[in-house]
């Protein structure tokens, strides 16, 4: 039943965190309980993505509402864990559907400690999949996402949240070393690494091995936070931290 399977995750949090590792957990909706016994079993980061824009959610999502997941993001935060929240291009949104999520990220109390920028991977058998392959139907932007519309994303979530770690995630499979360089460049300074961690097919573990090393990359020591930047270290920079509204979205 659920309880027995909620009790195993904690124990497979506590023997994560036994390891010195950092572990994150997506379990879906959490409750403030369940969000406490995680932080006291040793979680350091709960993933819940937001997907889209307030507007375009309920054309991609039905089972449960946009405010049942700022729901359970609010929990995960009063208990203390850090927040992974991001969301997924390609899903027939429109540029002003890009820019209200990232509004609601930017505008909640704290801005997340981390945000995966996603290229949706069209799965066969999935409305979404079935509407991407669909040779005579318009793609309406399903899974119609390049290197710019995601240098663009990650660009101004590093704009707008400057602490975060923004985070290039699922479809790295379709684009090349050079185009994941121009969004590292873009300001994304984390991946999802290794083939196991995702629900698509992610890059082996030697070959991000092998692009981190051609790029000059040096991953971070877990429980380390970023960098702070030269141009702040010198005070050129002021990052300043801005109230939510209690309204959190648009």
């Amino acid at each position: 039943n659920k309880k027995n399977a909620f009790n195993h995750i904690l124990e497979m949090v506590r023997g994560v965190n036994g390891m010195g590792l950092e572990v994150c957990c997506t379990l879906g909706m959490l409750n403030a309980e369940q969000a406490r016994q995680l932080k006291e079993a040793g979680l350091t980061a709960y993933n819940h993505n937001l997907d889209t824009s307030p507007e375009h959610y309920p054309n991609v999502i039905t089972t449960r509402t946009y405010e049942d997941r700022l729901q359970t993001i609010a929990n995960v935060r009063e208990a203390g864990i850090s927040v992974c929240c991001g969301g997924i291009l390609g899903l027939g949104e429109k540029e002003n559907d890009r820019v209200g999520l990232l509004h609601v990220l930017a505008t909640l109390p704290e801005h997340p400690e981390s945000v995966p920028i996603n290229a949706l991977v069209a799965v066969e058998g999935t409305p979404l999949g079935n509407a991407a392959a669909d040779e005579e139907a318009e793609s309406n932007g399903i899974a119609d996402v390049d290197a710019f519309d995601m240098a663009r994303m990650i660009a101004t979530a590093r704009i707008v949240m400057p602490r975060t770690m923004v985070r290039l995630s699922a479809g790295r499979l379709s684009f090349s070393d050079a185009e994941q360089f121009l969004m590292f460049q873009a300001g994304a300074n984390s991946i999802f690494n290794g083939d196991k961690l995702l629900t698509t097919d992610n890059p082996a573990f030697d070959e991000d091995t092998a692009l981190f090393n051609k790029l000059g990359f040096v991953g971070k020591p877990a429980h380390a936070g970023p960098k702070v930047a030269p141009s702040e270290m010198s005070g050129e920079v002021e990052i300043t931290r801005v109230k939510g509204h209690e309204q959190q979205y648009a």
